[in-house]
């Protein structure tokens, strides 16, 4: 009997559970398709409490803030007499430019003159003859001061007088020399300062050489032709010593210096050679329209860092202004070959005699280190002579 009871129970349920529900509503037939399914379990023990549904809160939008832009240098009016630097040379001088732009930006005594062109070198003069170019610049005094950064196109053949000859050859060398030499004579000729910048390490090995190669001869031409020579390519290598898109900003953080050509530098990298130029131009240009300067007579050498009581580098000199020549911007410093070959004595001048150079002064020039007190008394040999 009990079972009879128990099979007709589980048969209701699951009739109920499987028979779909049907109401009817102005004669509108609706069938609940969604009725919870009974176990017995159900039946005999009662239905649990249905959970409360949850609540789903509704999360406001969230709002960004939108990215806040550095805020722009504020606008300086350049002065009418301001120091007018110049920056000769190729693509990499356009990117320099506005670098030196972006540097300077507060500074009212110094403009910046964008003389860039692309695509040009000191090889295809046919294309850009930058020789010509210069001698209008200096006819027109146009600058005061001039930065030259030049060079990623010249791997190519040279012509000279008809004769054409194979990139970084002994003749290709020679005739890219002269034309440099030729180039920075005119600058010197109208005592224009200049300031050389080296060429950076390239991605590409073999070019890289090749622009080395070329560095190397535009420094050998700086020295000779009285400019001073910038050499950044340790400045832009990786830890490894090789070339590298990264490397410290200048205020320290990583930061792209290269650009994807692997050639040209990123805003941040010239920034970066922007800041190095910098310390160079402080030989000849100090800011708030001075024109002179104070040179280290140490600077380029092995000795520039080493310890110079009571001073040390190059900064206190200049702090101090001592231990060093006064160089008007106007004119080239004199080489040490004008001075050995005496080009400049006046007429009438009447050299040292050997006997006054042993006897020389303590004190005076050409003492070396073993002059003699004049007012020390002579002192007696054995024989009392």
């Amino acid at each position: 009997m009990i079972r009879l009871v128990v099979a007709l129970l589980v048969g209701l349920l699951v009739f109920s559970d499987v028979a779909p529900a049907y109401a009817q509503s102005d004669d509108t037939l609706i069938v609940a398709q969604e009725a919870k399914r009974r176990t017995l379990f159900d039946l005999l023990f009662g239905e649990p409490e249905p959970e409360p549904a949850p609540v789903q809160q509704q999360q406001a939008p969230r709002q960004q803030a939108p990215a806040a832009l550095p805020p722009p240098k504020p606008q300086v009016e350049k002065a009418p007499n301001a120091t007018r630097l110049a920056v000769f040379g190729d693509s990499l001088a356009i990117d320099l430019s506005r670098a030196l732009e972006r540097f300077y930006a507060e500074d009212p005594n110094l403009v910046v003159i964008d003389q860039g062109v692309s695509s040009s070198g000191f090889v295809r003069y046919d294309y850009f003859d930058w020789d010509a170019a210069i001698t209008e610049q200096i006819a027109a005094d146009s600058f005061d001061l001039a930065v030259v950064i030049i060079g990623i196109n010249d791997r190519q053949e040279i012509t000279v007088n008809g004769e054409t000859y194979d990139s970084l050859t002994d003749p290709w060398t020679a005739a890219y020399q002269a034309r440099i030499t030729s180039f920075l004579g005119k600058l010197r000729a109208a005592r224009k300062p200049v300031i050389w910048v080296g060429l950076p390490p390239m991605s590409k090995t073999e070019y890289s050489a090749a622009i080395s190669q070329i560095s190397n001869i535009q420094r050998l031409a700086s020295f000779s032709g009285g400019a001073e020579f910038l050499d950044i390519y340790e400045r832009f290598l990786g830890e490894d010593g090789k070339y590298s898109s990264h490397g410290p900003d200048v205020n320290g953080q990583n930061a792209r210096m290269r650009k994807d050509d692997g050639i040209h530098f990123s805003s941040a990298g010239a920034d970066k050679l922007a800041f190095y130029l910098s310390q160079t131009i402080q030989s000849f240009y100090r800011g708030g329209g001075v024109t002179m300067a104070i040179a280290d007579p140490l600077l380029g050498t092995d000795a520039a860092a080493m310890l110079r009581p009571p001073y040390q580098g190059l900064g206190q000199i200049r702090l101090l202004e001592v231990a060093g020549a006064v160089i008007p911007i106007s004119r080239v410093p004199q080489r040490a070959t004008e001075l050995v070959t005496a080009v400049n004595v006046p007429p009438g001048a009447v050299p040292f005699t050997l006997e006054q150079l042993v006897t020389a002064p303590i004190g005076r020039v050409d003492a070396f280190g073993v002059g003699f007190d004049p007012e020390a008394e002579p002192v007696e040999n054995e024989s009392g002579r």
